[in-house]
């Protein structure tokens, strides 16, 4: 029986290190756990002569990608140096070389993902990919094992730290969108360039990893329909509160008997929502089961040691299957194939604010449009514009589908009383 499971790191940055910490500190707890000890014992990094703040004793430092993945000594290679197609070769080169991976790149696994778990299949090896999604939460191993027996039929994430952070400030503190960005890349939070985050690519990429484990269906980032919060304004925030409710960037997968809808969008949630209460870089993921019903994972989306948990989970799960003989069947082919639904089939509640004409006769042209479409409003606000002469008005509908809310919104921009469309969100979590 192995007694010693040897473990190659590809990357020793933020994630890297937290990993290396924690089976060093966990060394005992993992021990007991699969019955071997755990050693890194290689890393690709940059800069071997860098000083590292984490025990490094015994581990093999090199810049040569190939000592890693070609040493016949190592059971498994964990990759967090992050990009895509660097890091998809140097998994293929190690799940050809027998060797099983764990990853916490999301973007890898968005696009490449179908593809790899294919590759470690036919080498019967694993490739887990817990990180990938909402950090530490463990959400990825709840949808493939705690909620396996069940149907899920839909599922909504807070999954970017970064933009929850923005739109709790804008919301807590009444600051506009520039500010609090700006506040956001002084802490860390957001990149340089947060393009990424703000307009809603990162949640794209976890959403549709969801999608695709949840519903046994093949999702791609292509299929994703995006939109991110640089446009959201603090008047938005505001007029939603009025109304009751709170705006979360949110990324939503769901199922209606074999077709699916995948998008991400800023959507408001009423206040006493859970979701309403997920604040500041925090992440959530709420599904809906036909036999469970619903159910909220909760926990820091990003960050050195929970990301670095989830690592770690996913190579204790790894190392199990080795001590079992049982590497190479974690990976379910979709059972299904992929169907869209159609924007007619795409159903939804929606926030829309106009700056009109404050006269009568204007209310008259609107709900008369809405007629037309059959669609009733659920909600109304007015407020006098800065504008004289004008008016803001704030309508949520009732349930729409997406193609005839479309046209609602093109002839809207038609209408001689209406000045302007501010803005229009989808409203979620309201039945």
């Amino acid at each position: 029986m192995t007694q010693t499971i040897s473990v190659g790191l590809l990357g020793l940055g933020t994630v890297g290190s937290g990993v290396v910490h924690i089976i060093e500190e966990h060394q005992d707890k993992l021990k007991h756990q699969v019955g071997c000890d755990v050693k890194v014992k290689k890393v690709l990094v940059n800069n071997p002569e860098k000083k590292r703040d984490i025990p490094l004793d015994g581990v093999t430092m090199t810049t040569d990608a190939n000592d890693v993945l070609n040493d016949p000594e190592l059971d498994i290679i964990i990759e967090v140096i992050g990009g895509v197609e660097t890091a998809r070769d140097y998994i293929v080169q190690a799940l050809k070389n027998k060797k099983h991976v764990v990853t916490a790149n999301k973007d890898l696994m968005a696009v490449y993902g179908s593809e790899l778990l294919e590759t470690a299949s036919q080498n019967r090896c694993d490739l887990f990919y817990e990180a990938s999604v909402a950090g530490g939460i463990p959400i990825l191993r709840s949808l493939v094992e705690g909620l396996s027996s069940d149907r899920i039929t839909k599922m909504m994430g807070i999954l970017n730290g970064t933009t929850n952070y923005i739109l709790t400030k804008m919301t807590q503190e009444g600051a506009d969108y520039e500010e609090v960005l700006k506040e956001a890349q002084s802490l860390g939070y957001a990149e340089a360039d947060p393009t990424a985050d703000v307009e809603g690519i990162d949640a794209a990429r976890k959403i549709a990893i969801l999608g695709t484990l949840g519903f046994s269906m093949h999702i791609e980032l292509e299929d994703v329909a995006i939109e991110g919060i640089s446009s959201v304004s603090r008047e938005d925030l505001e007029y939603s509160k009025q109304l009751g409710y709170t705006m979360k960037l949110i990324g939503i997968a769901s199922r209606t008997v074999n077709k699916v809808e995948v998008s991400v969008q800023p959507a408001l949630f009423p206040d006493n929502h859970p979701l309403s209460a997920v604040n500041e870089e925090f992440n959530a993921v709420y599904v809906y089961g036909e036999a469970v019903g619903e159910t909220m994972f909760y926990g820091p989306g990003a960050g050195k040691l929970p990301t670095a948990t989830a690592v770690v989970s996913d190579l204790v799960e790894v190392v199990k299957n080795i001590r079992l003989g049982v590497n190479g069947n974690s990976a379910v082919i979709p059972q299904y194939k992929k169907n869209l639904k159609t924007d007619d089939e795409i159903e939804a509640k929606y926030f829309l604010r106009i700056k009109a004409e404050d006269q009568s006769g204007t209310f008259s042209a609107l709900t008369s449009l809405f007629a037309k479409y059959e669609v009733s409003l659920e909600k109304i606000l007015q407020e006098p514009s800065e504008e004289k002469g004008f008016a803001d008005i704030v309508m949520t509908t009732h349930t729409v589908s997406k193609r005839n809310y479309q046209m609602i919104l093109e002839q809207l921009q038609g209408l001689d009383v209406v000045s302007e469309i501010k803005s229009s969100y989808r409203v979620e979590g309201d039945e």
